[in-house]
């Protein structure tokens, strides 16, 4: 499964001390050079560089069309991390684009590239068996106590879910 993420899911994953479940749930994931900058550049954030640096699963690659990437930037309005997991994902045709962002994720939708976020995690945790309800609902209560800013019509969505 090839699976392609952006910056926010990576933050919102690593606020709750769950970024093992990227690993146990879709094994190795691919973040492009960009994002992996905009996590391990800020000083501010030593440990969770170190984190992501340390994190055997997580591999960076390169994007190849660096034209498309200035083009996609001009006309899309996108910061760079979020212009480059799109275009890293439509190249390797990944299964997964992991992006919270909604108007990146509106851009990944018209290249018909398959979407899910951090909440979507959660879901696959708990379908998996890996997380229970009350670890995904703590994980939900922590992200919104982080300041993610999470719809709160997608976290009934994710309880309505575990409730089936």
């Amino acid at each position: 499964m090839i699976v392609v993420l952006d910056t926010t899911p990576i933050i919102s994953l690593l606020k709750i001390n769950r970024l093992d479940l990227l690993e146990k749930l879709y094994g190795m994931v691919i973040i492009p050079q960009a994002v992996y900058f905009e996590l391990t550049d800020n000083e501010k954030y030593r440990s969770e560089a170190e984190i992501i640096s340390d994190s055997n699963f997580i591999v960076r690659k390169d994007i190849n069309d660096i034209n498309a990437l200035k083009t996609f930037r001009d006309t899309m309005m996108l910061d760079l991390g979020e212009s480059e997991a799109i275009i890293l994902a439509h190249e390797l045709k990944a299964d997964v684009l992991l992006m919270d962002e909604s108007k990146g994720r509106k851009a990944a939708a018209n290249l018909n590239i398959p979407l899910s976020g951090t909440l979507g995690v959660l879901i696959d945790g708990f379908d998996a068996g890996i997380l229970s309800a009350s670890e995904v609902n703590e994980s939900l209560e922590i992200m919104q106590k982080a300041k993610r800013r999470i719809n709160s019509h997608l976290i009934q969505q994710v309880k309505d879910h575990m409730n089936k």
